[in-house]
């Protein structure tokens, strides 16, 4: 069978509705507005041509993972076509380059990258960049992220920043099929937020989880295979 452009299209747009929905949902369920959460759409290995249909369909905010790959999509669709968000490791040979192109930092996650960022803003002449600390309640080594016994330095320096303007924390549990296991995991997250950062964003919660993510408080959520598929999107 032959699959059309319009049969993409109509995918992706019930995709984002079917996400919008479910956001709802649970925001009713825990008694918050929909509207306080927003939807980070992860772009990540998926071309600016499927990024430009996501726009149409209303999402305007893309998470990235490698600076480098984000760039070329920047560069091809317009650095205010959307609010771009790092939500990758950040290598420190990338950190110039990141402050240059994104608009929200998520993975700040340690004091000396966090140095980097504000005296790379000066040179830069950016006034402004938005950073989230990355926090990791896991110890999994294939995650980064800043030990929770570090937080309070790294919020304390942030906070003094001339050019850094910390928005909040952001986490990745470690898997599992069953979203239940991870609800821990946020509460604990929401609990920092609460001591250190009243009022401060929560970015939690992916594809698989992120009902139970705003049912602990989420108000980002950063969903990408519900939205693209996992990498079988057709791309043109």
């Amino acid at each position: 069978m032959n699959v059309t452009i319009e049969d993409v299209e109509s995918v992706l747009n019930d995709r984002i509705a079917s996400i919008r929905e479910q956001i709802a949902r649970a925001a009713e369920r825990s008694g918050r507005d929909p509207s306080d959460i927003r939807l980070v759409a992860v772009s990540k290995t998926h071309p600016a041509s499927t990024l430009r249909e996501a726009i149409g369909f209303g999402l305007n905010i893309f998470g990235e993972n490698k600076v480098q790959e984000a760039e070329s999509k920047i560069v091809e669709l317009g650095r205010d076509a959307a609010e771009w968000h790092l939500i990758g490791h950040l290598q420190s040979n990338k950190a110039r380059k990141a402050v240059q192109l994104f608009d929200v930092i998520q993975s700040v996650d340690s004091l000396e990258l966090a140095q980097r960022l504000e005296r790379i803003c000066g040179e830069e002449g950016r006034t402004e960049l938005r950073v989230l600390i990355q926090v990791d309640l896991s110890g999994e080594a294939t995650k980064s992220g800043t030990d929770v016994a570090k937080l309070d330095e790294l919020v304390l320096f942030i906070s003094s920043c001339k050019h850094l303007r910390l928005q909040g924390f952001m986490l990745l549990p470690p898997y599992s099929d069953d979203p239940e296991k991870t609800r821990q995991y946020f509460r604990k997250l929401r609990d920092i937020r609460d001591q250190l950062l009243p009022g401060g964003e929560l970015s939690m919660g992916m594809s698989h989880d992120f009902e139970v993510a705003i049912e602990e408080g989420a108000t980002v959520v950063r969903v990408g295979t519900a939205l693209f598929g996992d990498r079988n999107y057709v791309h043109r």
